[in-house]
This record gives C-alpha cells, sequence and structure tokens, in this order.
C-alpha cells in the first residue's frame, strides 16, 4: 500500500528570547511506515541550510494532543486549548515548537482514515526494519 498523507502546517519557534518566528513545516504519514510522523523542515528553518525530518510515533503524536507525552527526543504537550507543544532535542540543540491543535488534530484524522489505530501492519514493520539493519540478508 503507497498511500501518503501530507499536511502544510504553520507552526511558531520560541526562540531563546521568548520571540515567536513563524516556521512552516509538513507533516507526513505514509500507510508503509503505518507507526510513524514525518515532521519535514525546509532548508531555510535549519541549523545547517539542509531539510531535516523528525520521525517519531503516531500514537505519540495522538497522546500529545491530549496529555504530556514523551521522553527524549521528542516530546508534545497540549498547550492551552488550541495549541500543542512540540519540543524536539538533538546534539545541536533544542527547538520548542507551537502548533495550532486543530491542525495536527485534522492530520491525525486523516492518517486514521489511511491506516486505522490498531490496524498497522506491524509484522511487516519489523520484518522492513530488520532487512535494512542485516542488509536485506
Amino acid at each position: 500500500m503507497d498511500i501518503t498523507v501530507e499536511q502544510i502546517a504553520e507552526a511558531r519557534l520560541v526562540t531563546a528570547d521568548d520571540r515567536e518566528v513563524p516556521v512552516r513545516a509538513a507533516l507526513r504519514y505514509t500507510a508503509d511506515d503505518p507507526l510513524a510522523v514525518f515532521l519535514d523542515f525546509p532548508a531555510e528553518v535549519s541549523l545547517h541550510g539542509e531539510e531535516v525530518t523528525w520521525t517519531f510515533a503516531r500514537s505519540l503524536l495522538d497522546q500529545g494532543l491530549r496529555t504530556p507525552a514523551g521522553h527524549g527526543d521528542v516530546q508534545i504537550w497540549p498547550y492551552g486549548r488550541t495549541r500543542t507543544v512540540l519540543e524536539l532535542h538533538s546534539p545541536h540543540g533544542m527547538a520548542l515548537l507551537l502548533f495550532p491543535a486543530s491542525t495536527l488534530r485534522r492530520f491525525l484524522v486523516h492518517t486514521y482514515e489511511v491506516v486505522p489505530c490498531g490496524q498497522e501492519d506491524v509484522a511487516r514493520v519489523v520484518e522492513r526494519g530488520l532487512s535494512a539493519l542485516f542488509g536485506g540478508v
């Protein structure tokens, strides 16, 4: 199944001096990798001038829209009634982004239309991951 859901999301990057800078990102989901959500940032907003993609669990996004979720590199939590925070950690630093919660919810609903929650082919995902890990052996 090669179905992809893509949605542009207008976020606000919170700077060290508490300013909010507009950032345009793309949310992406593919039926071939049904457990993951991809968040693509264009080169002009990255530290190294290259497009950056963050990958995290679709279930993390779902949970983070309702209650604080995540440990480690990606953490998500509601911020008031209309916004959601995504906190991203890398060896180069941390980014705090505010997204309209409605945008993230709409994207999530579209992903569940493609692959309903609980209907993910986990065995296929594991098989593909092991194949990549061991070089297709």
